[in-house]
């Protein structure tokens, strides 16, 4: 069968969604939901000092207690997949969500360096703000200057490249339904959720990522300043994608889009 014909054969035939969570040729396609979350507050973040990889404190007691705000808000999602920063702050937001969800027992949390957050160099341990003032001294914007020793905007862009192909090709390799190419679409398959938990930087660059390489449009009544502002501690982004499976075995996201972004109202200190 020649590429036009089968392309004139595809068909959707499944509805997955994938969550996450900080703080979702030949063209089966279905969609995937998944949840950002940040982590909770640490006490760098109460202090005001930037923490990226070197620093890799435990969450505060306010951030445990958003960690439980987070965890309760989640706790009637049905998760199938759960991928974590390996970084201390992040898996114990992650540990805490999850106890309080019982559709994740006996689910493995992947812990995913990829999801790291981006490293600040010589800033770490620094306020905000002595950053700053290096980026000025620099002669740059803040938002684009990397101090010595840390990780530029592309690195960072890349590890989300690298993550999200992996994590499609997971979850699309678990849970894509098995049935032949000719059947009709079903719309009551049972849904697929995915929670992410890493880190505010990392998801700015996530943001941007989504936005500007995959096409994800604007969720209604939100900026992309809004959508490229950082996340607060425990805040939850939601995005459903489209799948497809090409060359019947690997998997590509085909569309996205954004249902809210950076949702904190959850979270009660």
């Amino acid at each position: 069968m020649s590429a036009s014909r089968r392309k004139k054969k595809q068909n959707k035939i499944a509805v997955m969604k994938i969550h996450s969570s900080i703080f979702g040729t030949y063209l089966f396609s279905w969609l995937m939901g998944r949840r950002f979350t940040t982590s909770g507050e640490t006490q760098y973040n109460k202090e005001g000092l930037l923490q990226g990889q070197a620093i890799d404190c435990p969450l505060s007691e306010v951030g445990l207690q958003q960690a439980e705000a987070a965890g309760r808000y989640l706790k009637d999602v049905k998760f199938s997949n759960l991928f974590v920063s390996d970084m201390l702050r992040a898996r114990q937001t992650a540990e805490t969500i999850v106890k309080h969800n019982s559709s994740c027992a006996g689910l493995k949390l992947v812990c995913d360096p990829l999801l790291k957050e981006k490293s600040f160099g010589i800033a770490e341990g620094k306020r905000l703000q002595d950053a700053k003032d290096m980026a000025k001294a620099a002669g740059v914007s803040f938002a684009v200057f990397t101090p010595p020793q840390g990780e530029t905007q592309e690195q960072v862009k890349q590890r989300v490249k690298d993550f999200w192909l992996k994590m499609v090709q997971e979850v699309g390799r678990e849970h894509w339904p098995d049935r032949g190419q000719d059947e009709g679409s079903s719309e009551d398959e049972p849904p697929v959720h995915a929670l992410v938990v890493s880190h505010g930087a990392y998801l700015c660059v996530t943001m941007r990522y989504l936005l500007d390489d995959l096409m994800c449009p604007l969720p209604e009544g939100c900026s992309r300043a809004r959508m490229f502002s950082l996340s607060p501690n425990a805040g939850i982004s939601r995005f459903v994608l489209t799948l497809t499976k090409e060359d019947g075995q690997t998997f590509r996201v085909a569309g996205i889009r954004c249902l809210f972004v950076n949702k904190g109202d959850h979270v009660q200190t």
